[in-house]
């Protein structure tokens, strides 16, 4: 086929598209429409999803519209934001509102337990005394009882009259009702805990008290109440404000309780004239046991001593310094009496060719600081540290009896 022809043939069928474009044949005017048709149902489905979504953001799904205002809708965004910490957008305010939060706790425990204060230095004046008073004279042990968050409390103030000498134990009161009053004795005091005072759980527990004639101590917001009424002693703590926003958790209503009850043993713990050393049988254990040790228990004895007397020349001295390595030498008299100490220090002083041939007693530093062996083992430690030096001579009517080295100290975990 020739040029010409192919030209001919290509314009045949560009003439005969465009003829059926314009007059419509059926099979491709049928196509055209129901892809036409196809296109406008897809757009009107769109249509309605879009709107239906609309409706039911703006009705809730009811049909009706939601009462929020959008304004109100912002600002409950805005809400969730600061709860989560999130305000602001930026990581330097993230965590500030619940800082905010703890520091208004604080300051809102702060002012009840000043408010306390202020109440024990008046009204509660006498009755605090008289409590302190009765708990001294119980032969028997003080049962301390609450119950929810005020029998916690409780359970914590029983253990500190245990720990300060005051033989104490918690009595729960759900289980005082089936068989535990029997573990309370007419001996023996009540400290009972309860913010209203009408603690149902409690009442059998007062009825024995009443019954028995056992003496009852109560700390509570109210005299008047069923507890009140049925107390020896009413400690009545101040009203406060409770740090929880909906004033119900009970916050700063637990927080005096403890601090009341921290008080009653402090107190109680004076009264009895309680004493570190006995504070040291009960607290075997642990780093708190290690400072209640006695200087007596870690000193070095007599035998281990660096000793010298004050006519003995520096030769001999340093022999005796050196073979007991404690860095230092103690001088006496002839009667035995610690008079001096010879340290590192004293050596760098005196360095020149006539050392070895001086005496002890030209060496020396004349009234050296010591240690009586009753003295805590935590009062030492803070004694060489205040000296700044290692190691103290433990004195027993001016002769030295031991010695106390910082390094002793501080492998028994005392710090």
């Amino acid at each position: 086929m020739s040029m010409l022809a192919l030209i001919k043939t290509a314009q045949a069928f560009e003439f005969f598209g465009l003829f059926r474009t314009i007059v419509g044949v059926p099979g491709a005017s049928m196509a055209a429409q129901k892809s036409k048709k196809q296109s406008k149902s897809a757009k009107a489905r769109k249509s309605v999803g879009s709107d239906r979504g609309v409706r039911e953001r703006k009705t809730g799904g009811s049909g009706k519209p939601l009462q929020k205002s959008k304004e109100t809708l912002k600002q409950t965004q805005k809400e969730t934001l600061a709860v989560d910490g999130l305000s602001g957008g930026g990581s330097k305010k993230r965590g500030s509102v619940p800082a905010q939060s703890a520091a208004r706790t604080i300051a809102i425990e702060m002012r009840a337990l000043e408010r306390l204060r202020e109440a024990i230095e008046t009204e509660l004046a006498k009755p605090f005394s008289d409590a302190i008073a009765l708990l001294k004279k119980t032969k028997g042990r003080i049962i301390v009882t609450g119950i929810g968050k005020s029998g916690h409390i409780g359970q914590k103030i029983a253990a500190t009259f245990a720990s300060t000498g005051n033989p104490a134990f918690f009595v729960h009161p759900s289980e005082a009702s089936h068989g535990d009053l029997g573990m309370i004795t007419q001996d023996d005091a009540i400290v009972a805990l309860s913010w209203s005072g009408e603690t149902v759980e409690l009442s059998n527990i007062l009825s024995y008290a009443s019954l028995f004639s056992v003496p009852l101590i109560s700390l509570t917001s109210s005299r008047l109440s069923a507890l009140g009424r049925a107390s020896t002693i009413v400690l009545e703590l101040p009203k406060a404000e409770e740090a929880c926003p909906h004033g119900l958790a009970p916050t700063t209503s637990t927080t005096m309780q403890l601090a009341l009850g921290d008080s009653l043993a402090v107190a109680l713990l004076e009264a009895r004239g309680f004493t570190a050393r006995d504070f040291k049988v009960f607290h075997p254990g642990g780093s708190l046991g290690a400072q209640l040790k006695l200087v007596s228990d870690v000193m070095h004895g007599a035998d281990a001593l660096p000793l010298a007397r004050e006519d003995m020349s520096m030769g001999e001295a340093l022999l005796i310094m050196t073979q007991k390595s404690f860095g230092c030498l103690g001088v006496v008299d002839k009667k035995g009496r610690l008079i001096g100490i010879v340290t590192d220090g004293d050596l760098r002083r005196h360095m020149n060719d006539d050392l070895m041939k001086e005496t002890v007693g030209a060496v020396m530093t004349p009234d050296p600081k010591t240690i009586a062996p009753d003295t805590l083992s935590s009062m030492a430690l803070e004694h060489l540290n205040a000296l700044r030096i290692t190691a103290l001579f433990v004195v027993s009517k001016e002769k030295p009896v031991g010695l106390v080295h910082v390094h002793d100290l501080l492998r028994l975990g005392i710090s």
